[in-house]
């Protein structure tokens, strides 16, 4: 018996995922949304709210209303109330970036933000949010209006707050979270458009992978041709890094999965061998390259790391993506790779003082904050105890709805 079908370990992750709902509480903002967390778990209220913790934060809450539990309902209701109103530019439409206890603070308009409104207000709406649909529809009325582009099968990456301006690059990051958003949107609301958007956002994206070895060029121009040497002065940028990031392999990896079991027959083959060959590109790239257990954070394009440092959220992907696979394959290798993931987690990532999981630590697999301080939100890790109790589709709120949840 494997970790994977073992039911003792299920009840292992169960305890982890309450574990990581109670950090996540303080991050219940005063003045609306959630406030970014220290390494102690401790609300940073002076600095601005940002559009995307806030919403991954009310998908957190809102998967734990739909898990039965209690005070979690109240937080989706923080949460939708701040996208309906503190970070909600009600002149230009859309939802700003960041707000400060003096007002906006970035007013731009960012696909990646914008595709985690569309995430939240899904899993508000599986969680019966009276909210949570009247904010989807605005969501996907926006993503379709001003962010999506037909000609490319893509959307676009960045707007000036009027929407009157299109920033020339394009981005991959924010394509993959729009295809996790509109595999839930396409879930709660039953139109199959949102799927089939998602098809050809992941279509394109593992055309591009398959013609770099496998590594996924991250950065684009706006005629969505590769721009390899973006940032190379700035590696270890939050959402922009240079080179390849290993983990939005494994991150793509997962979510060619969950299309395709969405997709049920009409699945193209070439999802699960995609889904194989990133999984397989990141595993050699990126695990214990230096002689340590954790995942690099970036590559060049011939393999070698560039940025050494650990992230948490790329180990949780690492899980997430190998589940799936066994699910698939059952093959012993991803169960295999799954249990050596968990025992870094848990001993190098887990904080068990401060709460959540190191956001990163560096080559010695000692915290670090070079990329990333404090632990601001519990998206990745929290999904990541879901991923091998519940089916590849639907997404995670609709299936929890569904009480499809395996304990």
């Amino acid at each position: 018996m494997t970790w994977l079908t073992d039911p003792a370990h299920r009840r292992w992750l169960e305890g982890e995922t309450d574990r990581l709902l109670e950090f996540s509480r303080a991050a219940r903002h005063p003045a609306g949304g959630f406030a970014w967390l220290d390494e102690r778990g401790r609300p940073m209220l002076d600095q601005p709210v940002e559009l995307w913790v806030t919403c991954r934060m009310t998908h957190v809450f809102a998967l734990g209303q739909l898990m039965g539990r209690p005070g979690c309902g109240p937080m989706v209701d923080h949460g939708v109330r701040a996208l309906q109103g503190r970070l909600r530019d009600l002149r230009h439409g859309g939802w700003f970036a960041a707000v400060g206890k003096d007002g906006v603070t970035d007013p731009g308009k960012e696909t990646y933000g914008h595709a985690f409104v569309v995430l939240a207000a899904s899993s508000a709406t599986a969680a019966g949010h009276p909210q949570g649909r009247h904010l989807l529809d605005d969501a996907l009325t926006l993503m379709e209006k001003r962010l999506w582009s037909e000609s490319d099968g893509m959307v676009v990456d960045r707007c000036d707050e009027t929407f009157s301006t299109v920033e020339p690059y394009r981005g991959v990051n924010a394509n993959m979270h729009t295809v996790e958003a509109f595999l839930a949107a396409s879930d709660v609301t039953g139109d199959s458009l949102w799927r089939a958007r998602a098809l050809r956002i992941t279509e394109r994206v593992l055309g591009f992978a398959r013609d770099s070895s496998w590594r996924i060029p991250e950065h684009y121009d706006e005629g969505w041709r590769p721009q390899p040497g973006y940032n190379e002065d700035k590696p270890r940028d939050r959402f922009r890094p240079y080179g390849a990031t290993v983990g939005h392999a494994m991150e793509w990896a997962r979510l060619a999965l969950n299309l395709r079991a969405a997709l049920g027959d009409e699945a193209p083959d070439s999802l699960l061998h995609s889904a194989r060959s990133l999984f397989e590109r990141a595993v050699e790239d990126g695990w214990a390259v230096d002689g340590r257990p954790g995942f690099v954070y970036t590559t060049d394009w011939d393999g070698t790391p560039v940025v050494r440092q650990r992230m948490h959220w790329v180990a949780a992907e690492g899980t997430a993506a190998a589940a799936v696979l066994h699910a698939v394959t059952g093959e012993a290798s991803y169960a295999s790779w799954y249990e050596a993931w968990w025992d870094h987690i848990d001993l190098d990532l887990r904080d068990r003082e401060g709460g959540s999981w190191w956001h990163e630590l560096d080559g010695d697999n000692k915290p670090s904050s070079t990329v990333w301080s404090g632990k601001p939100d519990t998206y990745h890790a929290l999904q990541a105890t879901l991923v091998p109790r519940l089916p590849s589709a639907p997404s995670f709120a609709t299936a929890l709805a569904g009480g499809l949840l395996d304990h």
